[in-house]
């Protein structure tokens, strides 16, 4: 809370101001969205998101990182169209790394919603880019504006999708990956930051726990005394499917703890670990964790500004693509 005085007519007058921690991004982007796209033509279009990502999270709290996930992998395909909400074989979810991706049901039930107030006003891209900002809400991370006015692509190939990030690349082969969707190292880092909630299957880091790169032992940027904690979760040979917490200890709370985890060798995929042992991406993290010497960063709002611009990439507008009836199909 802060406080501010002036005088007037004699009198002492105080104004309270109380923060809100919002990131306010009022500004219209050049490609056609802007902030309250839809104040007048669907204005509960972003409360119904809201209400429903939170109902959905009371149940499961597995949607919210999922659909973050979602809307990330949406964006890196072509651009932010919701073409990774389309179903049916050979599209975008069903591609290798879309497989596991959870929360549809969620995008689907908003859109019934919306579709029964405001009919075909409201796009699939749109509701997914508000909901990923709902689901840093509901895990208790700051909130931001977003901006709206997307439409939905009309197509989706599966084989698009072999340009998202892997969790065995460098960190130069993510930066590349980003910078060619506009987005810079501390981008990079802010954006993968998002794994501070949600899980990762075992069969996607076991094999640093036993035979790193044929080496015959573990990773050794692996924390030792974590190893053992890691190998009872995904003992070799075991249940390649079984879910395990990306931010040991932090599971469903959007905060720094992720970049702890980093720190002390506990970040669980091979990727996210070397944002710690690459120099050009670990300055990030030591900022984001406001270390002695390093200019301090504020995760919650720098997400904030990366998911804008990561949500701006290439997208629709104007009489471009459709505004789809349902979300899990063409029109």
């Amino acid at each position: 809370m802060a406080y501010y005085y002036y005088n007037s007519i004699n009198k002492m007058v105080t104004i309270i101001f109380f923060l809100v921690l919002v990131i306010d991004v009022t500004m219209v982007f050049g490609q056609g969205t802007r902030v309250g796209f839809y104040s007048s033509t669907c204005p509960r279009a972003e409360s119904i998101v809201q209400s429903t990502v939170r109902s959905h999270f009371q149940s499961d709290p597995t949607v919210a990182p999922g659909l973050l996930r979602m809307h990330f992998h949406d964006c890196f395909v072509q651009g932010c169209d919701g073409s990774i909400l389309i179903s049916g074989a050979g599209t975008e979810r069903t591609a290798p790394p879309n497989t596991l991706l959870r929360g549809y049901e969620v995008i689907d039930d908003a859109k019934q919603q919306i579709e029964a107030v405001c009919p075909g006003v409201v796009s699939c891209a749109d509701i997914l880019a508000l909901a990923a900002r709902d689901s840093v809400l509901v895990t208790k991370g700051l909130t931001w504006s977003v901006p709206t006015g997307r439409r939905d692509g009309r197509v989706s190939r599966a084989s698009d999708a072999s340009n998202l990030p892997g969790f065995t690349e460098s960190v130069d082969a993510q930066k590349q990956k980003f910078a060619a969707k506009g987005l810079n190292t501390q981008d990079l880092v802010t954006l993968v930051g998002g794994h501070t909630i949600g899980t990762s299957a075992c069969q996607f880091f076991s094999y640093r726990l036993y035979n790193f790169n044929s080496t015959g032992a573990p990773d050794p940027s692996i924390d030792s005394t974590f190893l053992p904690q890691l190998q009872a979760l995904c003992p070799q040979n075991g249940d390649g499917s079984k879910r395990v917490a990306l931010d040991t200890g932090s599971v469903n709370n959007f905060d720094t703890s992720y970049f702890s985890n980093l720190r002390n060798g506990r970040g669980i995929l091979e990727s996210d670990q070397k944002l710690w042992t690459d120099a050009s991406t670990k300055v990030f993290v030591q900022r984001y964790l406001g270390l002695r010497g390093f200019l301090g960063l504020r995760f919650g709002l720098e997400f904030g500004r990366s998911m804008v611009k990561m949500s701006n990439i290439e997208v629709l507008t104007g009489t471009n693509g459709e505004i789809r009836k349902v979300c899990s199909a063409f029109n």
